[in-house]
């Protein structure tokens, strides 16, 4: 754990048995204006002390150059690891790092094995937080091998290991295209930006509590953790079954109306295809890894594998171009490290819309980027997440970026606020160019949405080829999009948004063509059943009809809790008018219900005009309320 901060200083109280030897000179320190380095070395660390020590340097180095400090205590900290090694290993390791940064910085080390009080004050600014995970070479195994028991170790790419070393300019862009150092730029009044900021450079994923959202997912009946599956693998109840099914039908039609293509591809494939095995080193992503006749494969983390092999055996011409093609993804897996598995932020098996694009050249790339960064937009915006709702990063190569400044400046424009941008002088991955539209949590952890990404290796190494006017064969440009993200990360970010706004006194609800269950209506009595089933026949809609034998208080209160958009209430006043007595969720305030005195038409007409468009299920579950179980 990093810690930029105005001062740091110690003062040792007692040895334990395990303290190190000290002169009087180490029982007190401080150090002013300094980078404070708070360690626990853990036992995966004996394997390689070497390695551990060389990383861990350079890792502080880098963020001393960020901070702009000269000054770095190295304090022992055991609490952050509850897997420490041995006292001799831990103590040779942190004078290793003590010895590697000395001669370039002023360090002091707090003695360990100690009982100390220290007092630190943090700076406060987006870099002045940081922490870190070293792991040394020799302690993952190589692919493929099979531990005792018969059971894995997972894979983890180069590129995963790339991104915890690689060397990144973070920055914030204004839409007047300035480039900002973000020490300098004033984050308060963009607080969800400041939030977003923290989360990347930080790189901490793991959570400490439950975010809102999982709470919400179990209470209305849409999904809930599965004790009998992999960690990250969840069972969704009718209501969320049909919420996913409207989503991914809706980002299907869009893609199509796009031009793009639906495919469907396998889950599963040969570790050890050769132009498989190279790509899997050049994606972050940890995979799941099975045998199979004895075969090593592994299950896909994208839909990349299926459609650059397809691409490879058609014939392409330039007319066809660009070319795109897109596969629901129902599932993609990635062995997400526990402690970030959360509700339905972070899955281990999660559905992705994977669209991918060939292009005649980067013109053309640079063309298609812009139409499907919009498209994002226009997604997220008709799901109920609009621009106001996430934040923006932007990573790019050095040399891409001074090439096509306007492209990523007017990424910027179009969004009309400060995006955060990572620059690196090498490209360590496929892409050039990449852009999320991330949704900051009530926890402050971000998720990526929609993405697209600029794809300058892939065509080579699946050899994809297309058929150019002259006649020759020429290498396209691929651009990979999901336009909406994972779908479970959809309603995610739509259950955290409402929980957020029932913080700032608003009424929750979801888009009502994503709401399960569109009307209820609510009999008072028995005897007005009858007609409720009648106005029911009128809706064109997803209708319901609460016909248990409790008090009306109670129907219209669950009502609410399950966020019905349009609660409808019958008696003797509404058979004897015909009309119906409505509340609508979107216009009241808490405590406040909206009511109107309609007919049946007119809140049919009103529901049409608010769904057109969109795709449309049926009810999932009984029509009456009596005859439905209980999920949750």
């Amino acid at each position: 754990m990093l810690i930029h901060s105005d001062y740091i200083e110690y003062e040792t109280k007692k040895q334990t048995p395990v303290a190190e030897k000290i002169e009087e000179s180490l029982k007190s320190g401080r150090l002013e204006e300094a980078l404070t380095a708070f360690m626990a070395v853990e036992s995966v660390d004996e394997a390689n002390p070497e390695d551990t020590i060389e990383k861990t340097a350079s890792e502080i180095e880098k963020v001393a150059t960020q901070v702009k400090t000269n000054r770095i205590m190295l304090y022992p900290y055991a609490h952050l690891s509850s897997d420490l090694s041995s006292p001799k290993v831990a103590v040779k390791v942190l004078k290793g790092i003590e010895t590697a940064l000395s001669g370039k910085y002023e360090v002091k080390r707090a003695p360990f094995g100690w009982y100390k009080a220290f007092s630190i004050s943090c700076k406060g600014h987006p870099l002045s937080e940081l922490s870190r995970s070293i792991r040394p070479e020799g302690t993952q195994k190589a692919a493929g091998k099979v531990e005792a028991g018969g059971e894995k170790e997972e894979v983890v790419s180069e590129a995963l290991k790339a991104e915890g070393t690689a060397k990144s300019y973070w920055r914030i862009l204004t839409p007047d295209g300035e480039l900002h150092e973000i020490e300098n730029f004033d984050l308060t009044p963009y607080p969800k930006l400041q939030q977003f900021v923290n989360y990347e450079i930080s790189k901490s994923r793991a959570v400490e509590r439950a975010p809102p959202h999982v709470e919400l997912m179990r209470r209305l009946e849409l999904a809930d953790y599965e004790p009998g599956s992999d960690s990250g693998n969840m069972r969704y109840y009718p209501k969320g079954r049909l919420i996913k099914a409207l989503l991914e039908n809706y980002v299907l039609d869009v893609a199509t109306d796009f031009g793009a293509m639906e495919v469907e591809t396998p889950i599963m494939y040969d570790m050890n295809h050769p132009t498989l095995k190279k790509y899997l080193d050049r994606f972050p992503a940890r995979q799941y890894s099975i045998e199979s006749d004895k075969r090593h494969m592994f299950l896909r983390f994208a839909a990349c594998f299926g459609q650059f092999l397809m691409n490879h055996d058609m014939t392409i011409s330039y007319r066809n171009l660009p070319l795109r093609m897109i596969e629901m993804t129902r599932y993609s897996f990635r062995k997400e490290q526990r402690g970030e598995l959360v509700g339905l932020r972070r899955l281990r098996a999660f559905t992705m819309p994977d669209m991918h694009s060939l292009c005649e050249d980067m013109d053309q790339a640079v063309d298609q980027f812009k139409k499907q960064y919009d498209l994002c937009i226009n997604v997220l915006e008709n799901i109920g997440i609009h621009i106001k709702d996430y934040e923006v990063a932007i990573r790019f190569t050095k040399d891409f970026y001074e090439s096509n400044k306007e492209l990523v400046v007017n990424m910027a424009r179009t969004v009309d606020k400060p995006v955060l941008v990572e620059m690196w002088d090498t490209r360590f991955f496929y892409f050039v160019l990449k852009f999320e539209f991330n949704f900051v949590d009530a926890l402050a952890k971000a998720s990526a949405l929609s993405t697209v990404q600029i794809d300058v290796e892939n065509a080579e190494r699946y050899d994809i080829s297309y058929v150019n006017a002259d006649g020759k064969l020429e290498r396209p440009t691929v651009l990979h999009c999901s336009p909406s993200g994972a779908i479970e990360r959809c309603i995610y970010a739509l259950l955290e948004k409402a929980a957020m706004e029932t913080e700032e006194g608003k009424v929750p609800m979801l888009p009502v063509w994503l709401s399960p269950t569109q009307v209820r209506i609510v009999p008072i009595s028995e005897k007005h059943v009858a007609f409720a089933e009648e106005v029911s026949q009128k809706l064109d809609c997803r209708v319901d009809i609460d016909d248990r034998d409790l008090s009306i208080g109670k129907k219209v209160r669950e009502a609410g809790r399950e966020w019905v958009p349009y609660v409808v209430v019958i008696g003797d006043k509404e058979i004897e008018n015909g009309t119906i007595n409505v509340t609508i969720r979107a216009e009241s305030e808490q405590n406040k219900p909206k009511k109107v005195q309609i007919t049946p038409e007119e809140l049919n007409d009103r529901i049409k005009g608010e769904i057109a468009g969109k795709p449309y299920r049926k009810l999932p579950l009984s029509k009456y309320l009596s005859g439905r179980p209980k999920f949750v």
